[in-house]
C-alpha cells in the first residue's frame, strides 16, 4: 500500500515510517527536516502549511498517517503552535479527501483531556479514562489536537475516507526514557502526565493496526503502555490526586487509560514496558 506519513523525521514519525517499511508498504515521508541517515523510506522536505504542496504530495497515496505538528505548547508562542497545527491538519486532511485516500490515521493526544499542559487541574470524572470521557483541552496544543479530530470527523461525515484518531500519551524509547522521565518524577509533576507513556514501537504498531482495521466512519481510540511510568501502585497515586473518582480497578502499576476500546477496535495490545528497558 502507498502510505504518506507526515512528520516522518520526528521521534514518533520515524518509528511509524520504519514499521510501515518493514511491513512491506511503499512509504513517502514528509517533514520540514530530513530523516536520520539510513532511513528506508522515500523522503520529501516540504512545508505542509501550503495546501498546494500538500495536494501535490498526497495525490497518489492510498492512506495517510498525519503525525506532523508542533508537539507541545512550550518554547513557542501559543498562537504559533495553534496556527501551525491547525494549518497542517486542515491541509493534509483536505488534500487526502481530494486525492481519494481511503484510510486516514491521525496522531491525536491525551492532551485533549487537558493534560499535561493545563493551567487548572482538569475535572477528572473517572479513572481509568476511556474514549467516552469528555474532552477538556486548556492549552493551544491540546486544543489543536481536539480540533484536528473534529476536522477528521467533518471529512468522514462528507464521505471522504474512513479514519482512526489515535490518542497517545508521552512517547518514549529505551534510549530516552531515563533522561526524560527521571527528572519528571523528581520534579513532582508526574501527575500532570497521569503517570502515563507509550513506547514508540507500540505506537507504531497501532498505526499499522489502524491501517487495516475494519472501521466504518471515524474511530477515536486511546492507546498507551499497559503500565504507568511510576514505581508506586497506580491506585494509590490516583487516590491522592483524584479522590473518589476511580470507577474501575487499576491493579498494580496499571495505566490510567482504559485500553478496551483499542483492543476491540484495533486488536491493539502493548508489548513494551519501561520495566524491561536496559538500565545502562
Amino acid at each position: 500500500m502507498r502510505i504518506v506519513i507526515t512528520g516522518s523525521s520526528g521521534l514518533l514519525g520515524r518509528h511509524v515510517a520504519a514499521a510501515a517499511v518493514a511491513a512491506g508498504h511503499d512509504v513517502l515521508g514528509i517533514d520540514s527536516v530530513p530523516p536520520p541517515a539510513g532511513s528506508g523510506w522515500r523522503h520529501v522536505t516540504a512545508d505542509l502549511t501550503d495546501l498546494g504542496i500538500a495536494l501535490q504530495l498526497v495525490r497518489d497515496a492510498d492512506a495517510v498517517f498525519h503525525i506532523a505538528a508542533i508537539p507541545r505548547p512550550t518554547g513557542r508562542a501559543a498562537a504559533e503552535v495553534f496556527q501551525t497545527n491547525m494549518a497542517l491538519a486542515y491541509n493534509v486532511i483536505e488534500a487526502s479527501a481530494l486525492s481519494g485516500v481511503t484510510r486516514f490515521v491521525y496522531a491525536s493526544s491525551f492532551s485533549i483531556f487537558g493534560y499535561p499542559f493545563f493551567t487548572n487541574w482538569p475535572k477528572q470524572l473517572y479513572l481509568p479514562i476511556d474514549d467516552n470521557h469528555p474532552a477538556g483541552p486548556q492549552d493551544a496544543y491540546g486544543l489543536s489536537k481536539w480540533l484536528g479530530e473534529e476536522m477528521v470527523q467533518a471529512a468522514v461525515a462528507r464521505g471522504a475516507f474512513t479514519a482512526v484518531s489515535l490518542r497517545m500519551p508521552w512517547v518514549q524509547t529505551p534510549e530516552g526514557f531515563a533522561g526524560q522521565i527521571g527528572p519528571r518524577r523528581a520534579s513532582g509533576d508526574a501527575g500532570r502526565d497521569l503517570w502515563s507513556y507509550i513506547d514508540a514501537r507500540d505506537a507504531a504498531d497501532a498505526f499499522l493496526l489502524a491501517l487495516q482495521a475494519p472501521i466504518e466512519g471515524h474511530a477515536r481510540v486511546m492507546i498507551s503502555a499497559a503500565d504507568s511510568y511510576m514505581d508506586e501502585p497506580t491506585a494509590e497515586l490516583a487516590e491522592r490526586a483524584f479522590p473518589d473518582v476511580m470507577r474501575n480497578p487499576m491493579p498494580g502499576f496499571a495505566s490510567t487509560f482504559d485500553l478496551d476500546n483499542a483492543r476491540r477496535t484495533l486488536g491493539y495490545e502493548p508489548r513494551h514496558s519501561w520495566r524491561d528497558y536496559p538500565t545502562s
